[in-house]
């Protein structure tokens, strides 16, 4: 593929483009889908093909064909020439692109345990088998439905551009999602929903453990349902899980930090953002917010080392200490800041054009224990896991409802409480924190913007973080 994806490069320039760039993208997967210890459908995914990009009299262009020939290839780059002088003649300003370091590289995340280490057989057992092992662990609750979502693939790609950049990449990932509603007639019914995620192979299986997870799950959602109290009326101290502190600086940091959404070019597709240009600098939270972003964490589910414009990674700190520290840029919104790319330019696939993503966010952790943060709530409420959220397009006002919920009473738990609601907004959030420990946890998900939509693996996550003064709010009548 190399071959093609230089043949693009030159032909581009070739053709009068004062950059090129193009970008071979495969993704080979697998997938099994259960619905409560049935096999439902499996599927086997295949996508190739070639991107392309080019900058024509300060216009971008981008065309992409899966088919792997020269001449697909040549009558990808002619359009994507072609579109850029088309859009040239309405651009009031042309389009520049940052001097970024470029890579030239190869790297491949190698899985412990490849996918065909293992036998299908053995993997639908292990997905049927997930339903057989709830069962039982409930006395009066009914498990009306679990639906169990398994996916592996391997993403490779060869990135080549005409200001230097060379990288090549192959990564393996697998993904679980699991869906369960739990029932007890004349107290109602519970729902979880999960996502797990990770690069590597089958030995993130082993680790996610979900045969013993999704039993011990299931009756604790029933002790829920029998023994929940309704949250406190007054202000409490507020224990807010490592779950909903990760999903909170996704959608409150994440996502308001992307520059192409500040620059409101997702306005109408994913939303605003509450922040403005010139705003770096501005306050959001006390000392305890500082919110990153990394790709490089091993074994993690955003893994790369390399952009999709060939920028190296690196964390980038969106908040840091309670300012507004850093966007997430590409080399085309960076210019925009005076600043350079820090290598934010993902592609969910070969059809798709490369744009401003997260990774791996999360809110840094701090000293403290979990216990020692327990000590120091007199009367509270810890919310470890969601059921629902929803937040405002511009990632300013937000709203969670706990699901696995505890009452703190001299610094310990005492008793569940049921669903809680946390209502706050963004710079209420940063503001009130009082403490952080440092049980650094992950999440996975699948990250949604762009027109036409893209998805791309991404984690979230933070540790357990206390807020003081808060008014929960409940779903409970």
């Amino acid at each position: 593929m190399l071959d093609l994806v230089e043949y693009a490069v030159k032909l581009a320039s070739d053709l009068g483009a004062s950059y090129g760039e193009a970008r071979y993208h495969g993704i080979n997967g697998f997938t099994i889908y259960t619905r409560n210890g049935n096999v439902m459908g499996s599927g086997i995914t295949s996508r190739r093909g070639i991107a392309v990009r080019v900058v024509v009299n300060g216009a971008l262009g981008f065309a992409a064909t899966p088919e792997l020939t020269r001449d697909g290839v040549r009558k990808t780059v002619e359009k994507a020439v072609s579109l850029a002088k088309a859009v040239s003649q309405l651009m009031k300003k042309p389009l520049k692109q940052d001097d970024s370091r470029l890579g030239r590289a190869r790297y491949s995340v190698v899985a412990r345990k490849p996918f065909d280490s293992i036998p299908l057989d053995e993997k639908v057992n292990y997905m049927t088998g997930l339903w057989r092992n709830i069962q039982g662990s409930t006395k009066e609750a009914r498990i009306p439905v679990l639906t169990v979502t398994y996916n592996e693939w391997t993403e490779e790609k060869i990135i080549v551009n005409s200001d230097g950049g060379y990288v090549e990449s192959s990564i393996p990932r697998i993904t679980m999602y699991y869906n369960m509603v739990v029932t007890l007639p004349a107290k109602g019914s519970l729902q979880r929903w999960e996502q797990l995620g990770g690069s590597g192979g089958l030995e993130l299986l082993e680790k996610w453990r979900l045969h013993e997870k999704l039993p011990e799950e299931v009756g604790r959602y029933e002790e829920i349902l029998f023994k929940a109290l309704p949250p406190p009326t007054d202000p409490v101290d507020v224990i807010v899980g490592s779950e909903i502190v990760g999903l909170v600086v996704h959608e409150s940091c994440g996502h308001p930090s992307e520059a192409d959404r500040i620059m409101g070019r997702e306005a109408a597709q994913a939303g605003k953002s509450f922040i403005k240009p010139g705003m770096q600098g501005s306050r959001i939270g006390n000392e305890y917010a500082t919110v990153i972003d990394d790709p490089t964490i091993p074994g993690s589910y955003g893994f790369y080392l390399y952009d999709d414009e060939a920028v190296p990674a690196r964390a980038r700190y969106l908040y840091k200490e309670g300012v507004i520290y850093e966007h997430l840029q590409n080399r085309f919104t960076a210019p925009f800041y005076n600043t350079r790319s820090n290598g934010a330019a993902r592609a969910m696939d070969y059809a798709s054009e490369p744009i401003i993503r997260m990774a791996n966010t999360y809110l840094k952790p701090g000293d403290m224990s979990f216990e020692e943060l327990l000590e120091s709530v007199k009367r509270g409420v810890y919310i470890k896991s969601y059921m629902e959220w929803n937040i405002d397009d511009e990632r300013w006002s937000q709203r969670y409802v706990g699901l696995e919920a505890y009452m703190i009473e001299n610094g310990e738990l005492k008793g569940y409480v049921r669903n809680p609601v946390l209502e706050v907004t963004t710079k209420s959030f940063y503001s009130s924190i009082d403490g952080v420990d440092r049980n650094l946890e992950f999440y996975a998900g699948t990250c949604g913007k762009g027109e036409p939509s893209q998805g791309v693996p991404v984690w979230f996550g933070g540790p357990n973080v206390k807020l003081k003064n808060i008014r929960l709010r409940s779903t409970v009548g």
